[in-house]
């Protein structure tokens, strides 16, 4: 049995009906390399099965402490059933790109059980009809509840449950998972009350710790390492505002070597400032035809891990952030990049300052009950409809993913496009995530919130192509960009291929 952390809770604490707190992916599998070259559902819950050993997400509950006194604790879920974690189902016909999407916003709106371990895969059959994937593929959509993983340890939790050759064999370890009898309320109480008692022992240490980055964070701002700039401070948009129950979700795929190229465009451009640089550009597009675009820049917050190479496998969340303005208020692509590098190295420079790490321990110590009341009376309140939003206007964190191929019971994984939570104020969040030689700008908004994601997704198209536009020759014509796919093996037009 291990206690969550704080900021692993402060999801648990988040969870209401509108806003479930998991994350995810839509990935496509095409089944040529598996053997016989087809894949059955017993085959997927085997390949599961004999991998779960290999995860500790896989097989554990949450325990909550009675009043939320306490954070809640992992404990190894005595009634797991794997057939309970793992769905199937199949597209109606004609079965094509957005169907996929649909019905992947469906799935991801519905909320975890709490009371099981916090994930699910729902295998998606029926992808015959969405041009550039080969027939018989299939695609799997996962969600996993953000206060079991973050960022990257989704992408150990990939590692896990994929293998670097189709025919690579099961674990030769044997599993020796046991599970766990579920502590009843007398004893979480007790646990609470002597967490409650050495909780402040523990906060003087993380001040002691936080302290030199502070006092370095001081210095900074004196010598003008670093500024507190009004960017940084987000004007309210349509996407600040309490949030419904209902999801879209959509996303397109461009090549990492475009991406590299448009970096070209401003000195010091990292890969991560070109696709802020895009959202931003998208979301001046978008908010331009709804006639709703403020005068000052919109701003994104950017995840940042602070996990440790030890601490590579480890559940839960190790992530500080950084707030990077997106230059929605500047119309030339090569302007707006040269803005979003300047400023993400300014946030950075803070960061570094206070030290990333600090931010994330200092969450451990908050008190539970004072983070799940807030948490409660934020929603409850309407504060998201009331000016009260969080101080950015969405999320794009950058995740990366493997280099090269990796299969699933066999079948090569061809595409993936990353999903994520939202909560009251915060209705639109971006995910970019790499593979093989591909990135994928995707996102995740609520339904009412954005309800054209078709016409949002070809801000995105726009924007790309007027940065890459700015790389060529005058004389060059813009490449479009194509819905998220197999890159290398088929390129196809746009809204072809799927994520």
């Amino acid at each position: 049995m291990r206690q969550l952390q704080g900021m692993d809770a402060s999801f648990v604490a988040l969870e209401t009906r509108n806003s479930p707190m998991h994350i995810g992916s839509i990935l496509v599998y095409n089944p040529e390399t598996a053997p016989g070259s087809f894949v059955r559902f017993k085959d997927i819950l085997q390949f599961i099965g004999e991998r779960a050993q290999l995860s500790r997400t896989m097989r554990q509950r949450l325990v909550r402490v009675p009043f939320d006194l306490d954070y809640p604790y992992w404990v190894e879920d005595p009634d797991f059933d794997l057939e309970y974690h793992v769905r199937h189902v199949a597209l109606p016909q004609p079965g094509d790109w957005r169907q996929l999407c649909i019905q992947a916003a469906r799935i991801f709106a519905r909320p975890l059980d709490l009371e099981r371990p916090p994930w699910e895969f729902t295998v998606v059959e029926g992808l015959d009809n969405v041009p550039g994937v080969a027939k018989g593929s299939f695609a799997m959509v996962t969600k996993v509840h953000h206060a079991a993983i973050d960022g990257m340890s989704g992408i150990d939790l990939m590692e896990a449950l994929h293998t670097l050759r189709p025919t690579d064999p099961p674990p030769a370890t044997p599993d020796n998972w046991k599970p766990e009898r579920i502590p009843n309320p007398i004893e979480l109480l007790g646990k609470s009350y002597f967490n409650a008692v050495t909780n402040p022992l523990r906060q003087l240490e993380v001040a002691a710790k936080a302290a030199p980055g502070l006092a370095k964070a001081i210095k900074g701002l004196v010598v003008k390492n670093f500024s507190v700039s009004a960017d940084m401070i987000a004007p309210k948009s349509r996407f600040n505002r309490a949030i419904s129950p209902h999801r879209v979700v959509e996303g397109r795929s461009f090549k990492l070597a475009d991406i590299k190229a448009i970096r070209l465009l401003a000195d010091g451009a990292k890969v991560n400032d070109v696709f802020l640089a895009i959202i931003g550009g998208a979301m001046r597009k978008y908010l331009l035809a709804k006639n709703d675009l403020p005068k000052k820049t919109l701003t994104a917050m950017a995840p940042i891990s602070v996990r440790a190479s030890g601490e590579k496998g480890d559940m839960g969340n190790q992530v500080a952030a950084m707030i990077a303005p997106l230059g929605t208020h500047i119309e030339d692509p090569a302007e707006r990049l040269a803005f979003v590098t300047s400023q993400t190295a300014n946030s950075k420079a803070m960061s570094d300052a206070i030290g990333a790490r600090n931010m994330t321990e200092m969450s451990k110590v908050s008190p539970a009950l004072f983070m799940a009341l807030g948490a409660q009376l934020y929603t409850r309140l309407g504060l998201a409809n009331r000016g009260v939003a969080p101080p950015f206007t969405t999320v794009v964190t950058n995740v990366p993913g493997p280099p090269v191929p990796i299969h699933f019971t066999g079948a090569r994984l061809e595409s993936m496009m990353g999903l994520l939570c939202l909560t009251d104020g915060l209705g639109l969040g971006h995910v970019v995530q790499s593979y093989v030689d591909e990135a994928t700008i995707a996102f995740t908004a609520d339904r009412e919130l954005l309800p054209d994601p078709d016409f949002y997704v070809k801000c995105i198209e726009d924007s790309f192509a007027e940065f890459l536009a700015a790389t060529q020759q005058p004389a060059s014509a813009p490449a479009s960009a194509s819905a998220p796919g197999p890159a290398k093996r088929k390129r196809v037009a746009a809204k072809a291929r799927p994520a």
